[in-house]
């Protein structure tokens, strides 16, 4: 089954090199994007990379889908920078947001580049170019040529905060009887899978995984840090102020299909407070002049992230502040009233809720969550959040905690000490990793 992947992946190349290039063009990715998914890497990387080889302290290649895989990340950055001081770590990601964040928030690391298409050339090209002592895979982003290409060089492959959705499960169980005893044997080329939650742990077995490959660790989530106020952050809130503006509504992450639920709950808190600011993020780039236009067409007075000019005072009549700009949302959420965390009123799987949680404001979601199930469950069995199925709901319940202080800060308080209190897996992935990076005169695994 593997050699007939190896041959579809191949002959699938003719078409998909043209196609991520045209996509990269219309995204405005650089040029270099495309070079690094088929696997030529910067020469600022290779000469790290090189350096490393020769000081025998090969890196360590940390891969992070998007902008959430990054984020879970960064622990494990900052741990291995101390417990590894002298090996190169990169970072690869998939998306072009993941890319740009991972510049913004992973500032320490050695180097950031695009992940390989999983075609036997590029993956090849990149691991005899980066000869990493260890890859980790953040969550669960399975590709059989590079695991197959990991396991040849004898380069072990770790999936840290790994996780299976129910959904993806399903998905998996619809195809299984195709794709199964493929999976399973993709699954061996792993050296180390550390599932989020036992629930995890137990679909990953079902697809193939043994229990020696496994063990659970938590959700490194729980273990980033609260960014600090950013320039704009603290701009926004001194024009707020002055202007009185309040309250204040932040809606991040939102997806195709929320936009229009987000701006109509939205005018159900305006009838009552003609002051009301909401902020309102997309989740990606693409939908940027998609969301302003939903709103503009609402009637409302949109402006752009892009477009402010920090010199000047805000537009005092702007209704909604469209956040066309990647890695400035969590701070923003320090702002906010009343919250939504979108990907969830439609059929998308949800979003980290934990970054309004980080300032004491319950998060509201919709009722897709599949993809953080046991944070969600975590939150709304101890009173910290609020689940929500339409426009309607949004907006009753951002009303009743606009409306009612002490529900909102007890929920906030209920929300924050969730969030801590389910730190630590960051340590302890760090502490099964650590043996795994093999021992050179550079390294400190201890």
């Amino acid at each position: 089954m593997y050699f007939f992947y190896r041959i579809l992946t191949a002959a699938a190349m003719v078409f998909l090199a043209p196609y991520y290039a045209l996509r990269g063009w219309r995204r405005g990715e650089p040029a270099q994007a495309f070079r690094e998914r088929l696997g030529r890497l910067p020469a600022q990387i290779l000469a790290r990379a090189s350096q490393a080889v020769s000081a025998e302290v090969d890196a360590v290649w940390i891969h992070a889908v998007s902008v959430g895989e990054v984020l879970a990340a960064k622990p494990m950055v900052d741990g291995l920078k101390e417990r590894f001081p002298d090996r190169p770590i990169f970072v690869s990601t998939t998306t072009e947001t993941g890319q740009r964040l991972a510049r913004e928030r992973l500032a320490n690391v050695d180097g950031i580049f695009y992940f390989p298409l999983d075609w036997i050339v590029p993956v090849r090209r990149a691991l005899r170019d980066i000869r990493p002592a260890i890859v980790i895979v953040m969550e669960t982003e399975i590709w059989p040529n590079f695991l197959r290409e990991a396991r040849r060089e004898t380069v072990p492959v770790v999936f840290a905060n790994a996780r299976i959705s129910e959904r993806s499960f399903a998905r998996f169980k619809r195809w299984e009887f195709l794709v199964g005893p493929f999976f399973a044997e993709t699954l061996r080329d792993v050296t180390l899978f550390l599932p989020q939650t036992p629930g995890d742990a137990s679909r990953l077995a079902a697809m193939g995984a043994s229990a020696q490959q496994m063990e659970v660790m938590g959700n490194l989530k729980y273990d980033a840090e609260p960014p600090p106020a950013s320039a704009f952050s603290a701009w926004l809130e001194q024009q707020i102020g002055e202007q009185d503006r309040w309250p204040v509504i932040v809606a991040g992450s939102v997806v195709e299909g929320e936009e229009d639920a987000v701006v109509a709950a939205y005018d159900m808190v305006q009838r009552q407070w003609r002051r009301t600011l909401l902020i309102l993020a997309p989740r990606k780039p693409d939908r940027f002049d998609t969301a302003a236009n939903v709103a503009a067409e609402g009637g409302w007075k949109v402006v752009r992230r892009s477009r402010i000019d920090a010199t000047m005072p805000f537009d005092e009549n702007a209704d909604v502040l469209l956040l066309d700009s990647i890695g400035e949302l969590a701070a923003l959420y320090s702002l906010a009233d009343a919250t939504f965390v979108g990907g969830s009123l439609v059929p998308s799987g949800g979003h980290n809720i934990l970054e309004p949680a980080w300032f004491g404001h319950p998060p509201v979601f919709g009722t897709s969550m599949e993809n953080f199930q046991d944070m969600a469950d975590q939150f709304l069995d101890g009173h910290a959040a609020v689940q929500v199925a339409s426009a309607e709901s949004l907006g009753k319940v951002w009303t009743q905690l606009i409306q009612d202080e002490p529900l909102r800060e007890r929920m906030g308080l209920a929300a924050r000490q969730i969030a801590e209190r389910n730190r630590g897996a960051a340590k302890r992935t760090l502490d099964r990793i650590a043996p795994l990076v093999p021992h050179a005169s550079g390294g400190n695994p201890a």
